[in-house]
């Protein structure tokens, strides 16, 4: 769309509210709404004024003054407000230099695509993530001076199998909850109606389907999109999926690792590279790939537990990324075979399928960090001619302690993750697209604000484990 085909959509849809989204450095959506009266289409260059200083990981109290800048062809009416409003995602710049903020998230994922252009490997690269989310009935935390705790229920939860009082007892086992038919499946028509809602604000919507975990696990899959269109579109998806879920009174989570002794949630990442309309990854190597798909895999691996501080960005994230259980933390590439860190799809011989899954990945990353984070390593591959070893078809989880001594693994800790990125981030800098500020940033919010804040507090299963002593 043009500044004027957004006007005349907002008119054509009665839109009586403007609202004004764009995303904070730990992946959280933001919002500020306006009377519609006041977007023109001068509105696309000067733009609309608010506070920096307010947004976690952004400026200092002396630089706060930005603008947020809209982006004509990301218009959509929210389907949830009363009012009818329509959303505009934004861009943000300097109100002086009129530059873009290099802490913007968005601004980095379109760099991201940029530098690829500038390599001459393919003007076009292609993500499709999958993620997953737990729908439950309620859920209290909390975290101060003398106690610690959360507690999670689902009316789906195996462990409401004994309730006293109605019980029909349809509830999936733990780890048994991939693809049963109601009534064992609780959450087949709020999953239906999200689709219809993702679906109506412009979402290619393939599948849906419950997961493995017990208490309302599940999965909404996309359709692939540009880079950036697609970490747009997951936004989008975690805000449709989330205000479904409270039209019905259910609460969704995207933590990685909500429920101990159960399968986490993944957010698997297909990921390819096309040059005037056909796709470099096909070729007569290795499961159907080129030489340049192979490259992008060695790519991923030399870099992946310095990618792992952008993908699996949270304490929590290393809760679901523990050598044998059910996330791939080895790093390794298979075809069909889910326990590598990079699988090759099978499903089709067409060369158009041809892509790379990285399965690492969860849905509390920032999308436009990750998907960018995750080309820019594929492109290092590639430019390094970084050979991804030989594959691993066996069971990962069957090798032998030798066998297993050979194959490297992600982090096992936020900590050591950072320390990765510490370590391993120049081929973010490439093309200007991460900057040394911005990673600096990152790490130090994160140091702070999450794994030193986690660190120094008591953990519940401690007192099971030391009270006595």
């Amino acid at each position: 769309m043009t500044p004027k085909d957004v006007l005349e959509f907002a008119k054509k849809n009665g839109a009586r509210q403007l609202d004004l989204r764009f995303t904070d450095l730990p992946g959280v959506q933001q919002h500020v709404s306006y009377p519609i009266g006041q977007l023109s289409e001068a509105s696309f260059e000067e733009g609309f004024g608010f506070d920096g200083s307010s947004i976690r990981g952004w400026a200092a109290i002396n630089e706060s003054d930005m603008l947020l800048i809209p982006q004509p062809e990301t218009a959509v009416m929210d389907p949830f407000f009363q009012v009818p409003t329509l959303v505009l995602l934004c861009e943000v710049v300097d109100p002086i230099t009129r530059q873009h903020y290099e802490r913007d998230p968005r601004w980095i994922a379109k760099k991201a695509e940029m530098y690829l252009g500038t390599t001459g490997l393919g003007d076009t690269a292609f993500f499709g993530a999958e993620a997953e989310f737990f729908i439950f009935d309620s859920i209290r935390f909390d975290s101060n001076q003398y106690e610690g705790y959360y507690h999670i229920d689902a009316d789906e939860g195996r462990w409401n199998t004994g309730r006293e009082g109605v019980n029909l007892g349809y509830r999936p086992r733990y780890k048994e909850g991939y693809f049963p038919v109601p009534p064992m499946d609780h959450m087949q028509d709020i999953r239906a109606e999200m689709v219809e809602e993702m679906i109506k604000v412009g979402l290619d919507i393939e599948c849906h389907h419950h997961e493995v975990a017990t208490a309302g696990q599940c999965e909404i899959d996309q359709r692939f999109d540009t880079l950036v269109k697609s970490a747009d579109n997951m936004m989008l998806y975690k805000y449709v999926v989330k205000n479904v879920a409270k039209k019905h009174g259910k609460s969704v989570t995207f933590m990685p690792k909500p429920l101990f002794g159960d399968n986490g949630s993944g957010m698997h990442v297909h990921q390819s590279i096309w040059t005037n309309g056909k796709p470099t990854f096909a070729g007569d190597g290795y499961a159907g790939l080129s030489q340049t798909a192979l490259w992008y895999i060695g790519g991923l691996l030399k870099h992946a537990r310095a990618l792992s501080a952008i993908i699996a960005p949270t304490t929590n994230s290393y809760k679901r990324l523990v050598p044998g259980y059910e996330a791939p933390v080895n790093l390794a590439y298979s075809r069909r075979n889910r326990s590598a860190a990079c699988r090759i799809p099978m499903y089709s011989a067409s060369p158009k399928a041809k892509r790379v899954e990285f399965r690492p990945p969860d849905p509390s990353s920032n999308p436009y960090l990750a998907f960018a984070a995750m080309l820019m390593a594929g492109i290092d591959g590639i430019l390094n001619k970084i050979e991804p070893g030989e594959p691993l078809d066996k069971d990962i989880y069957d090798l032998s302690p030798e066998e297993m001594k050979a194959v490297p693994s992600m982090p096992a800790s936020l900590d050591e993750a950072l320390v990765c990125l510490e370590e391993d981030h120049s081929f973010l800098l490439k093309g200007d697209v991460f900057t040394e500020e911005l990673i600096e940033t990152f790490i130090g919010y994160k140091k702070k604000n999450e794994a030193d804040a986690v660190r120094l507090r008591p953990h519940p299963y401690e007192f099971s484990l030391y009270y006595d002593i």
